[in-house]
């Protein structure tokens, strides 16, 4: 069971610390304009030796920045309910925190996933027409990594809620 939560939290971990970093740089695409090659992220778009904040309220961005917002609050709240978890493991009757941990890393890979398909599907759309020049960068790469770990990480606390609940269900007192 400690292990599963172990494993969980090591994934969720690594899970938030990619979010952050894919949803704060701006290497979410690259593309040649001009002949410079440029980047943008999800909150500015790079021209060689400088950097402008999108001015323009586009939905597919201002969506996909809302889903990473919301995955990155969920992930972090259910590493620190997995903590709590893993440090005192303690059922409450109407609070199991193994399972609260689960879903929430759940919510979290949901919530990701959205985001990067939204960004994958307009961006195809738009810029696989306008562009010849163009490919995904690592800042997004990492952004579908993290969609893999918070997955996983729900896996583990749900194994863990499994191994947990198996045994108290077999002994009704």
């Amino acid at each position: 069971m400690y292990s599963f939560m172990g494993g969980g939290l090591f994934c969720a971990g690594m899970g938030n610390i990619l979010l952050i970093v894919s949803t704060a740089t701006d290497y979410w695409m690259q593309y040649r304009h001009s002949n410079n090659y440029m980047h943008q992220g999800l909150w500015r778009y790079c021209m060689p030796g400088k950097c402008f904040t999108h001015t323009d309220s586009i939905a597919y961005w201002d969506a996909t920045r809302a889903f990473m917002i919301l995955s990155l609050l969920a992930c972090f709240i259910g590493i620190l309910i997995g903590i709590m978890a893993f440090i005192h493991y303690s059922s409450f009757d109407m609070f199991d925190k193994t399972f609260a941990a689960g879903i929430l890393f759940f919510i979290s890979c949901f919530f990701v996933f959205l985001a990067m398909s939204v960004y994958t599907g307009v961006t195809i759309n738009y810029y696989g027409k306008r562009y010849g020049n163009w490919r995904f960068s690592w800042s997004y790469i990492i952004g579908w990594v993290s969609v893999v770990l918070t997955f996983f990480s729900g896996i583990f606390y749900m194994c863990a809620y499994r191994m947990h609940e198996c045994p108290r269900m077999s002994n009704p007192h």
